[in-house]
């Protein structure tokens, strides 16, 4: 049922975040419907502050001041609730219509990471399984994981050519 949960965007009086996420957890707890409200997350970042004597301290900021993450499965039941909490605005979307997040949202804001595990090293031989050069196959020259980034070297109309590629691109020749 986790699969059909998608994140919404909840817009809140400014200052409210964090009120609202803990009314929300509350309600959710209380009523039993952790199943269908997963996480509840007002992003924050902390930042370098130089103050004017020339000191510098770290805060945390909102990323989204006014706005509230949830992850949840939309129902007129949890619609209801969030949107009946004391400090929630409505839903980010159209009308009374809430509009989920895309993946690719999701992921550009770091809500949600999607672990790769490599299955091959450098010096290995890979097939290139997706993208223009499917089927090419070559050798590992480097990986970054942090980057979601492999070097293969390709063989070209006779030529050795690096390729830049995204990890899941790539798989181990057996």
């Amino acid at each position: 049922m986790a699969d059909s949960a998608k994140w919404y965007v909840v817009h809140t009086y400014s200052g409210y975040e964090n009120a609202v996420k803990t009314s929300i957890e509350k309600f959710v707890s209380g009523r039993g419907m952790e199943d269908m409200i997963l996480r509840i997350e007002v992003p924050m970042e902390t930042v370098t502050e130089v103050t004017d004597s020339g000191a510098t301290r770290d805060v945390e900021r909102k990323v989204f001041p006014g706005y509230v993450l949830i992850k949840m499965i939309m129902t007129d039941d949890t619609w209801h609730l969030v949107r009946n909490i004391r400090g929630v605005t409505g839903f980010v979307g159209a009308a009374n219509k809430a509009i989920p997040l895309t993946e690719e949202e999701v992921l550009a804001m770091g809500m949600e990471k999607h672990e790769i595990i490599v299955k091959y090293a450098v010096g290995d031989h890979v097939r290139i399984i997706d993208g223009p050069l499917s089927s090419f196959t070559g050798t590992v020259e480097e990986i970054e994981p942090e980057k979601n980034r492999v070097c293969v070297i390709v063989s070209m109309f006779g030529r050795e050519t690096p390729v830049e590629l995204e990890l899941d691109q790539v798989e181990r020749q057996s």
